[in-house]
Order: structure tokens, then C-alpha cells, then sequence
């Protein structure tokens, strides 16, 4: 009802610029939708330049805020925050891995287009502050990546305008309202993305091994060949790793999986505690023809919080008292 009452010029800023903070700051809102009805909206009012000027001054300028959030706490937190990620997110976990690699490979530029990859730019983000970004990098690259963003969003709703409008009147006839086709997109939105999940879960489920059958097989000298599939940049903020755990890098992975015996059994795990990247390896693996291949309950989280042993990156041994101690003094 509020937007409907709402004057379109005064409604198109309004929604593209919390659609845009609400983005920023983690929240599964489509912000495209908005920066085109804003668009459309700019094209259709009379102060058109007005409205276009005001909703992408507040589109930017709530992306940028919420983008700076989450780089002071990446900065400040380091991997803790990726980690709430995974636990508040629909799908946040294998957005983590993906975007580790990008950063890795091409550094704060990824801010440049990050929004562009669906799921990346949250992550991005604070990735650049515990990677030490100093925040005038990270402001410049984000900014621009912010404006142009916002500049395609609004472009597109000027492009697209008569449909737009043909579109909202046909919902007006109809009796409904935008703000209901609003609710009805983000709902839809989140549905889709949580089923997506819950399925590649529920396929894995019943083959995942828990921390405790796993240290009993390896204290009985019944050892699966143990698979660390986190990036080279999580292993350098926790440079602890699960004893006799394998190490291959995202670019050599099939190399190294050519290499493995079909009929070993294999344990992959993740810093994630959902464990999603482990689990989508494991899946790949079985289209390889791999047959004992189970992902890891908890990933590295759960088998440090049962305190069972760690190893270092270097091969020293650790507890996992003394290796929860290292691991804090290293992060930012």
C-alpha cells in the first residue's frame, strides 16, 4: 500500500536505492527490477533528470555504504565473516570458493564486475579487507563497480520503458499492485535458490561421514585419502589442515584427480559448515567414476570443534587447542 501511494518520482529513487543497500548488505533482494523501474520511471516523469540523477546518486551511495561494512569486517574478522556467510546464506558457501579463486587470481579488479556474477559481490568484498586492501584501493575499484552496475540497471529501464509501463498498467487493471509483485519476485527468488540447495544436500546426505567415524578410522589405520578443497588464500588465514590431507589447487584439480585410484575411498572437506563445496566436488567425482567418495560433516569447523588433531601447512602437528590459538593471532 505504501508504494502504491507513493509518486512514482519519489517512489523510483526511494526503491532502487534500498534495493541496492539491502543487496550490499547481504540480503537476497533482486536489485535489477528496481534500477529498471527506476529507469523506466526517469524516462516516464517529468523531472526526468531529476529522478534518474536521484536514484543513481542513492543507489550508489547505499552500495557503497553497505559494501563498507563488510569490508571493515572482513578486515577486522578476516574468514569469520565468510563463515557467518555460509551459515546465513542460501548459498553463500560455494559463492565463497569461487570468488577465494577470482581474488586470487586478479585481485580488488574483481570489484569492477563482481556485481555482474550472480552471488559474488557480498563476498568480494569483505574478501578484499582481510586480504588488507588499503580502503582507498577498495573504495575506487568498488565505486566504480557500484556505478556501473547501477548505470546498466538504470540504462535498461530507459530502454525497456513503454513495456514497463504496459506492463504496470496491465497490473493495475488487474487489481494488482507493484508492491505485491515486488513480494511475489523475492519470494520466489528465495524459494528457488533454497530448493536448489536443500536437493544437492539431500543427494549427499546420507553418504557424509562424521568427524568422529572419521578420526576412529584413522586411529584404527583405516585412512580414506583426505582431500582439502579450500583455496590457497583460506589456507594462508588458517594454515591448519586435517593430518595427511591432500592440498591440489582449484587449476590442477583434474590433473590431480586423473592420478587417483577409482576404488580408494576418499574424504573431501571445506572450511564451510555446510559443507556445499565438498559436497559438489564429491558429486563430480562420482561422474568420474570415483565409488567411495563422502564429504566431510561440518568440514574443518566441526573436526577443530571436536577437538581432534590438526596439522600445520609446514607438516608440524598440532592439537586442536593450540591450532584454534595460532589461527586467531593470524587473522587481521
Amino acid at each position: 500500500m505504501l508504494l502504491q501511494a507513493l509518486d512514482p518520482q519519489l517512489l523510483a529513487p526511494l526503491l532502487a536505492a534500498l534495493c541496492v543497500s539491502a543487496a550490499a548488505l547481504g540480503l537476497p533482494v533482486p536489485t535489477m527490477p528496481a534500477l529498471i523501474y527506476a529507469g523506466s520511471a526517469a524516462v516516464s516523469a517529468d523531472g526526468g533528470v531529476a529522478v534518474l540523477a536521484a536514484s543513481f546518486a542513492g543507489a550508489v551511495a547505499g552500495g557503497f555504504a553497505g559494501d563498507t561494512v563488510w569490508y571493515m569486517a572482513g578486515r577486522r574478522h578476516g574468514f569469520r565473516v565468510l563463515r557467518m556467510l555460509c551459515r546465513l546464506s542460501l548459498s553463500r558457501d560455494s559463492c565463497v570458493r569461487r570468488t577465494e579463486t577470482f581474488f586470487a587470481r586478479r585481485g580488488v579488479r574483481i570489484l569492477l564486475v563482481a556485481r555482474f556474477l550472480p552471488g559474488l559481490s557480498v563476498v568480494s568484498v569483505p574478501m578484499a579487507g582481510l586480504s588488507l586492501v588499503p580502503f582507498r584501493r577498495f573504495a575506487a575499484h568498488d565505486l566504480v563497480g557500484v556505478a556501473l552496475w547501477v548505470a546498466t540497471g538504470l540504462a535498461l529501464g530507459g530502454l525497456l520503458s513503454g513495456q514497463i509501463d504496459a506492463l504496470l498498467g496491465l497490473l493495475q487493471t488487474v487489481g494488482l499492485g507493484f508492491g505485491y509483485v515486488v513480494l511475489l519476485v523475492l519470494a520466489g527468488f528465495i524459494a528457488q535458490r533454497w530448493w536448489r540447495r536443500r536437493r544437492l544436500l539431500r543427494q549427499l546426505q546420507a553418504s557424509r561421514i562424521s568427524v568422529d567415524e572419521l578420526y576412529t578410522r584413522m586411529a584404527s589405520g583405516d585412512a580414506p585419502l583426505l582431500i582439502d578443497v579450500r583455496t590457497a588464500l583460506n589456507r594462508q588465514q588458517d594454515p591448519w589442515l586435517i593430518p595427511g590431507a591432500i592440498t591440489p589447487e582449484p587449476d590442477v584439480l583434474d590433473l590431480a584427480l586423473a592420478d587417483l585410484p577409482r576404488d580408494r575411498s576418499i574424504v573431501v572437506y571445506c572450511a564451510c559448515p555446510n559443507e556445499i563445496s565438498a559436497a559438489q566436488l564429491a558429486q563430480r567425482m562420482r561422474g568420474l567414476g570415483f565409488h567411495d567418495v563422502r564429504p566431510l560433516l561440518g568440514g574443518l569447523d566441526a573436526w577443530r570443534a571436536a577437538g581432534w588433531p590438526l596439522q600445520a601447512l609446514d607438516g608440524e602437528p598440532a592439537d586442536a587447542a593450540q591450532a584454534c590459538g595460532a589461527a586467531e593471532l593470524a587473522r587481521p
